[in-house]
């Protein structure tokens, strides 16, 4: 069954590692019929929450005016979410995280946000897996809160510099994830 799955990119280096992983992932989930809606989170203007708690009281997912106002009901209709992104100081890179604190604004607005599968594609420099816990946790429990069932997990150690992860099989397994949706 085709499936409506938003791809949240978090790293501003588009020839990076988590994007090749991202284009992995984004070609096998289309070659499997799904239809894919992407945001680069880097490339667009969301800030962090406001907790102004006016959440869709202007019709609009945040009175904020920013970006996150184009990615909320794309969010809303998809069947899926998956998050993809490097490891940034041992937690999500600020450019994802302003999507996910907005996520708020679905619970705050009262929307039918349950029952979405989601997923994650995680990177890092160091080989230390529990390195990626600053990604995979909170991602887990935002899942967990919103009744969002985490599907799989694509987590790769050891990857800096742009190609690196041409040396591992992080592509593959990006590729492999479109299977659980």
């Amino acid at each position: 069954m085709s499936k409506k799955i938003v791809v949240i990119t978090g790293s501003p280096r588009q020839k990076g590692n988590s994007f090749a992983m991202t284009e992995a992932f984004i070609e096998a989930a289309k070659a499997k019929g799904h239809q894919i809606t992407r945001f680069d989170a880097a490339m667009k203007n969301v800030g962090g929450c406001h907790a102004c708690e006016n959440c869709y009281r202007t019709g609009k997912a945040c009175c904020f005016n920013d970006d996150f106002n184009s990615i909320a009901p794309a969010i809303l209709k998809a069947d899926a979410v998956v998050f993809t992104m490097p490891v940034y100081w041992y937690s999500i890179p600020a450019q994802v995280k302003g999507v996910i604190d907005r996520l708020y604004s679905l619970v705050v607005g009262g929307k039918e946000y349950a029952g979405k599968e989601c997923a994650m594609i995680v990177c890092c420099e160091e080989r230390d897996m529990s390195v990626m816990d600053g990604v995979r946790l909170p991602l887990e429990r935002t899942a967990a809160l919103l009744k969002w069932k985490m599907v799989g997990e694509v987590l790769v150690p050891g990857v800096l510099n742009a190609g690196d992860i041409e040396k591992t099989d992080g592509c593959k397994q990006a590729a492999a994830l479109a299977d659980k949706f």
